[in-house]
């Protein structure tokens, strides 16, 4: 059968190539830099240029991955059952740093397993046990915001969502481990993006900068199990989820520990990039401000969290999920073949009026009219049998944060002008840390 050549040398044959949506003819490089460095203006350029659903090509090997935009389309691939839909296969880039039982490397029975022993420590009965100390730790973290000068709260973000995971997650509170963590755990959430070449080449893992993180987290690791086995038979009174892991499920040490680093990872610089939008916006309306500091003084967890909300709608922490097919399969009008990565673009969806109107606007109201965003199309956490499993978590501990900074202080913007994205890692972050200043109210 005669076959169409692919950037990078592999080939498809010609009744494949057919099936697959268009897009762009840049080499394979170009389209992975713009991709890695500008997917915010890139996305919606190929939408524009090619329709709701378009074709990329990334590195390694020419990787074809088809991107969709339209939340029936997503449903789709949400839908569709998980042994088709593969996202651990995805996320092997990852290994060498989450560990080979992280959640997020995981597929099929597998996966299923694992989550369900997750599932009681994320509970709505555990996530409100979780709630008290939250709070406290963001009250004692707000009491040292500097007042009346700019900052960047990006970085204040960053230190307290540390601190929750280390003290929340972690279930670590004796002063000396904590010190000792910090520092630890602070080089290994900076992971920067060369170091996941490890995960494709394991040979750099032998040499520098590869080596030098990997004694970081074999540092960390002797920590984490040391805590492990000193909880497993000490349990009584204890309320971190750690702890409630072990009560609830049977597992190795070395499962417990791919999972924790899995929630470090993946719940550190999303949650505290999250908030960290979401104050930049406040600081920038007055109205919005008064409506979150009503909230903060009522107890209204429902104003709050859709404030927290929309910040993530208006500024998509992570920009697109994910999946790898394992077999022919039907998408969006679509015959794709096996080995084709699907990405649904959260981004292109959150602002997408006709499902958000006026949606460069920052409105809170959105999730609270009666006529809120139809299900599936506010995504941030992904959405079916890989949906975040520390969503509610997520959701919980900003409130709480925003609680406490908000019966504190007034907000306001040195710099009043939107602040542009940047690219982190798989995050998109303020480009200059979202600078707030803050008085007592």
């Amino acid at each position: 059968m005669a076959s169409t050549p692919l950037l990078g040398g592999r080939t498809l044959d010609r009744q494949t190539a057919r099936t697959l949506p268009p897009g762009p003819r840049l080499p394979t490089l170009a389209q992975t830099v713009l991709f890695a460095s500008h997917r915010r203006t890139f996305f919606p350029r190929m939408r524009a240029k090619y329709g709701d659903v378009f074709t990329i090509r990334l590195v390694p090997s020419s990787r074809v991955c088809v991107v969709l935009s339209r939340p029936d389309h997503i449903r789709e691939v949400f839908g569709s059952p998980p042994s088709v839909m593969h996202a651990g296969e995805g996320n092997t880039v990852l290994k060498p740093i989450m560990g080979a039982h992280s959640l997020l490397l995981l597929d099929d029975e597998d996966h299923v397993r694992m989550r369900r022993q997750l599932m009681p420590a994320f509970s709505g009965q555990a996530l409100r046990g979780y709630a008290g100390m939250v709070h406290e730790l963001a009250r004692a973290d707000v009491a040292t915001w500097p007042i009346g000068k700019p900052f960047k709260v990006h970085q204040r973000m960053r230190n307290l969502t540390l601190e929750i995971i280390l003290q929340v997650i972690f279930g670590v509170t004796d002063r000396d481990r904590l010190n000792q963590l910090r520092p630890l755990l602070d080089k290994i959430v900076s992971v920067p993006p060369v170091i996941m070449l490890g995960g494709f080449y394991p040979a750099l893992l032998r040499v520098r900068p590869w080596r030098t993180y990997l004694n970081v987290q074999q540092q960390v690791d002797e920590i984490l199990y040391d805590e492990i086995a000193k909880r497993r038979g000490n349990l009584a009174g204890r309320n971190d989820v750690l702890s409630r892991l072990l009560a609830a499920g049977t597992w190795s040490d070395v499962e417990l520990r791919d999972q924790l680093v899995t929630l470090l990872l993946a719940g550190h610089e999303t949650t505290a990039t999250a908030l960290a939008w979401t104050f930049h916006e406040l600081a920038r309306s007055r109205e919005d401000l008064e409506f979150g500091q009503r909230a903060a003084d009522s107890g209204a967890d429902d104003e709050l969290e859709a404030i927290l909300k929309e910040a993530m709608r208006l500024h998509p922490v992570v920009y697109q999920v994910g999946r790898r097919l394992t077999e022919t399969a039907d998408i969006a009008g679509y015959r794709l073949p096996r080995g084709t990565t699907i990405m649904a673009a959260v981004g292109l969806v959150h602002r997408d009026g006709e499902h958000f109107p006026m949606p460069q606007e920052f409105r809170p109201q959105r999730f609270l009219d009666d006529d809120p965003p139809a299900p599936g199309t506010w995504m941030p956490f992904g959405g079916g049998a890989r949906r975040c499993i520390g969503a509610g978590f997520s959701l919980m501990e900003g409130t709480e944060i925003l609680r406490a900074a908000l019966a504190a202080y007034n907000v306001t913007a040195p710099h009043p002008k939107p602040e542009p994205a940047q690219p982190k890692n798989v995050t998109l972050v303020p480009s200059r840390g979202a600078e707030i200043q803050v008085t007592p109210r």
